[in-house]
């Protein structure tokens, strides 16, 4: 094997229990939102938050992500196959998950956790959650590697991957089937967002960047969408219909993240600066 070669056989399952497996994107799942819950907590402490606030915000992020991921995977991918078969948009096991929508779906449900909730602005909301989301996107990447799913095109860069394409096959005794050597997308995003997760981090805890309501959301939104945008040039298309396209959907979809967080990030900076509120005595309205 050269360097060239490197030869992916990694098994999407850890192990089993029955007739259930137990998946490394799972895992990489819920390490990703427990890290993310933690953060949080930390930041909650930080500015002194109600904390009954806190456990809403994991039950709105949660839902909002996985109902929207799975929607848009449905609705932006393969939409006439789902809108023919809806009760296979439930069968998330199936796999199936878009990023775009699910930062939708958290921005539909933070809209509602600050109506019923927080009773703050959005934005307030969003510069703590967004923070740790760089780094739950990333092992959500590394997840995919494992599933030997969304990688590149063919290279000869000394670091292409030669993934199963007949996985299922394999996973049953088949000999595998291997894809030529490929970019590791998957690798090139987790390492995107990592240092977008380092940056936010930064930003919060180092510069006090949530002082500018907005801030640090639209910084994330750049980094993250930008780097979803050229990546893209090196990925394989998701769904056939794509080859016809000059930008993919994953593009198309990316460019109005990437102008909402260059919005964001002006307005923070151009607007007059307000007086932080502590939030220690603030009681939830009825």
């Amino acid at each position: 094997m050269t360097l060239a070669e490197i030869t992916w056989t990694v098994d999407p399952a850890i192990f089993s229990i029955g007739s259930r497996e137990i998946r490394w994107y799972a895992l990489a799942f819920i390490i990703g939102f427990a890290t993310g819950y933690k953060i949080v907590e930390r930041m909650w402490k930080n500015e002194k938050i109600q904390p009954g606030w806190l456990d809403p915000l994991l039950y709105y992020t949660f839902l909002g992500t996985l109902i929207g991921a799975r929607l848009g995977h449905c609705l932006f991918y393969s939409p006439g196959h789902y809108l023919a078969n809806p009760v296979e948009i439930l069968k998330v096991w199936e796999g199936g998950l878009a990023s775009h929508g699910g930062v939708l779906g958290i921005i539909i449900a933070i809209y509602f956790y600050s109506r019923f909730v927080s009773h703050r602005n959005m934005l307030w909301t969003f510069d703590k959650l967004v923070t740790p989301t760089g780094l739950v996107a990333a092992l959500i990447r590394l997840g995919n590697l494992m599933n030997h799913e969304i990688y590149g095109h063919p290279t000869d860069l000394p670091w292409g991957f030669r993934f199963i394409k007949n996985l299922s096959q394999w996973r049953q005794g088949a000999e595998p089937v291997f894809t030529a050597p490929s970019h590791p997308t998957q690798i090139y995003e987790a390492v995107c967002y990592l240092l977008t997760f380092a940056l936010c981090m930064w930003l919060y805890f180092k510069k006090e960047a949530w002082k500018k309501e907005g801030f640090i959301f639209g910084i994330f939104m750049i980094c993250i969408f930008t780097a979803r945008f050229f990546i893209e040039f090196v990925k394989e298309d998701q769904e056939a219909f794509e080859s016809t396209m000059t930008l993919n959907m994953g593009q198309w979809l990316s460019i109005p993240f990437v102008l909402a967080g260059l919005f964001f990030v002006w307005r923070a900076v151009t607007e007059k600066k307000k007086p932080i509120n502590s939030c220690r005595n603030e009681k939830n309205s009825k």
